[in-house]
């Protein structure tokens, strides 16, 4: 797994988000998520919203995956 994948599979997932994923060593990421579809949402919610764009992929190809969320708002701030 490579971060442009998690990024095409994130940004799919989340029609009109965009995202910036990191990580070197293919198991380890870290994810900037923004997008409108958070808006109102608890970080939690906001969490799952990403982790169910990955799927099974989640504990097995990705082991651990640090996420920041953001809405639009948020992010221009």
């Amino acid at each position: 797994m490579n971060a442009d994948t998690i990024r095409r599979l994130i940004e799919q997932g989340l029609p009109g988000s965009t995202a910036q994923v990191a990580g070197e060593d293919g198991v380890h990421f870290e994810a900037t998520v923004v997008s409108e579809q958070f808006r109102g949402k608890l970080p939690l919610a906001r969490h799952r919203m990403v982790y169910a764009t990955l799927g099974e992929r989640m504990g097995g190809e990705i082991h651990a995956l640090a996420l920041k969320t953001l809405t639009p708002d948020e992010a221009s701030a």
